[in-house]
Formats: structure tokens, C-alpha cells, sequence
């Protein structure tokens, strides 16, 4: 199959879209983020790289933290996560406070907002001030690239505007299921929204959970067989706010999105994909990006539910 013709058809169909979405303004520094970029990159587990697109434009990388953040909870203490956050989409808005208030504080799942925040507690309760420069580098390894950093400037106007995590911070808080100070946990939380990378290196960092949990570049073992199979089922349900069913069923591909505009997704045993286009639809999710993933498994036929 010749993925960079694939990629370079991709490339002319969106084209025509770009400019429709709205980039995320609720975080101030995403607001300047240019609504015309596009950049997406295929690397496939022999090793291949395949790009179209402004592919070493850097961008923050938001709530696809939240996939490893997840990663390092469930090879710290994966029976302690049961009871604090579950596994279900949630069928709201990622930042639900209704939702959260009706279910005692334990959020539907690690992947919207307060599941990151509960994950994010229990690092800090592990790692305690440690916690970011740890994301930080689990990231860096997953990548296996250490010059990767987080955007400061982006940190403090998550920090500034960040009302609604508070909210659901404290909520949890007066559930029980925050256990330490606030202010710590937000830091985290924010900071590893606030890891800039590119569509080449996010790509890379999500190739071991198309292998197994085994990064087939340098044979490193960066997560246990068990655990991908649950990131990967997570990815797939939950991975796209109150939009993953849709995602689902017009892609069937293991992804998560982030409000910077980023796109990650699996093809088990094939490759990793990541997309970028900062235009967002209405649940927050790359509008161009998430057609481009669309084009590409119906160009390709790849889908965890079909063969190709």
C-alpha cells in the first residue's frame, strides 16, 4: 500500500475544509494557534515514516496526555485507580460538573477532565513534587526523544483560566476522591497539557501501543501486553469526548483527541498515526482532523473491526 500517495490525496481532499471549526479561546494562549495548518504522519512498526503536511509545527499536546498519564498509573498501581475513576464514556462534555455532582464525584473515565485530575492526584500522592518532571519524561521515552519540553507560556494560561478544573478539583475534594492539596494536582495537570511536540513525534510516542507495549524501534518494554490492551480499549470508547461513539463508528480506530488540535490513533500491529489541525467542532475535537482519519480508513480499510 503507498501510504505517502494515501497521505498526499488526504492532503487535497481537506484542503477545501480548512478555516471551518473554531480554534479552542477558553485556554488564551490556543487562541493565536492558525486554524489553517494541517499536519499528520503514519509510523509504522517496521520502522516507516510517511508525512503531509506542516509536520514539525509544534503544538501542545492537552488532553492526549492524558493517554500517558494513564499509562503510568496503570503500571504504578493499577488495582487503586477501581473506585476512583471508571472505564465508561462519559455521554457529556469532557468537563462536566452535573455529571461528576450526580456520580459522588468518581469520574466516568481517565480521559475526560476529572478522571485526569483523579490520575494526576495520585501521581503527585506518589511522586509528590516529582510528578510533572516524571509525565514529563515517560513522555520523553515513549518519544524516545529528550528534547522535548513543556510550553510555559501555555502552562500559566491553563493555570490563569483554569475556573472550570478547579470546580471539579474541589468537587471531588468534598467527595473524597482528591487527596492532596489542590494546587499541586492543577500544576500537574496542566503542565502535562502543556507538552509541545509535533505530529512526527507524538506519532512516535504512541508506536509501542500498536506493539504490544513494546516500542519496536529500540525493543524497549514501555508498558505490559494487559495495560495496552486497556489504553487501547479506552482510546476507542472514550477517547473523544461525548463524540467517541460517532468517532467510533466511522473510523475504528483506538484515538484521542486533545483541544490543541492533536489527534492520535492505533492500528494494532500495522502503525501509529497522529494528525494536527487546531479547528475545532462542537465537542472539541479536530474537525479537519478528525476527517483526515476518517479519509484514511476508508482509503486504507484499516479498522480494528475489519482486515484490510
Amino acid at each position: 500500500m503507498n501510504y505517502q500517495i494515501i497521505l498526499e490525496q488526504i492532503h487535497s481532499d481537506i484542503t477545501p475544509l480548512l478555516g471551518q471549526g473554531k480554534v479552542a479561546t477558553y485556554i488564551p494562549a490556543l487562541s493565536i494557534a492558525d486554524p489553517n495548518d494541517f499536519a499528520m504522519t503514519l509510523h509504522l512498526i517496521t520502522g516507516e515514516v510517511f508525512h503531509v503536511g506542516h509536520v514539525q509545527k509544534t503544538f501542545s499536546i492537552q488532553s492526549i496526555s492524558k493517554v500517558f498519564m494513564y499509562c503510568m498509573a496503570l503500571s504504578l498501581f493499577e488495582d487503586k485507580i477501581q473506585g476512583r475513576v471508571g472505564v465508561e464514556p462519559s455521554g457529556s462534555s469532557f468537563n462536566s460538573l452535573v455529571q461528576l455532582e450526580y456520580e459522588n464525584g468518581i469520574p466516568r473515565n481517565p480521559f475526560i477532565n476529572p478522571g485526569a485530575i483523579v490520575i494526576a492526584d495520585m501521581l503527585v500522592t506518589h511522586f509528590g513534587e516529582l510528578a510533572d518532571d516524571e509525565i514529563l519524561q515517560f513522555f520523553r521515552n515513549s518519544c524516545d526523544d529528550f528534547s522535548i519540553t513543556i510550553n510555559q507560556e501555555i502552562a500559566a494560561s491553563e493555570h490563569d483560566s483554569g475556573f472550570r478544573n478547579l470546580a471539579l478539583a474541589s468537587l471531588m475534594k468534598s467527595f473524597g476522591n482528591i487527596h492532596n492539596r489542590l494546587e499541586p494536582i492543577l500544576d500537574t495537570y496542566f503542565n502535562a497539557c502543556s507538552i509541545e511536540a509535533n505530529t512526527t513525534q507524538l506519532a512516535r510516542s504512541i508506536l509501542h501501543l500498536a506493539h504490544n507495549g513494546i516500542d519496536p524501534i529500540t525493543s524497549n518494554v514501555l508498558l505490559h501486553p494487559q495495560h495496552v490492551k486497556r489504553i487501547n480499549a479506552l482510546m476507542l470508547t472514550c477517547g473523544h469526548y461525548d463524540a467517541s461513539g460517532e468517532f467510533a463508528y466511522k473510523i475504528g480506530l483506538p484515538a484521542k483527541s486533545g483541544v490543541g488540535g492533536g489527534i492520535i490513533a492505533v492500528v494494532p500491529d500495522v502503525m501509529s498515526i497522529a494528525v494536527y489541525s487546531p479547528a475545532l467542532n462542537s465537542h472539541g475535537n479536530s474537525l479537519i482532523g478528525t476527517k483526515a482519519l476518517e479519509l484514511f480508513a476508508a482509503y486504507t480499510g484499516h479498522s480494528i473491526f475489519s482486515k484490510s
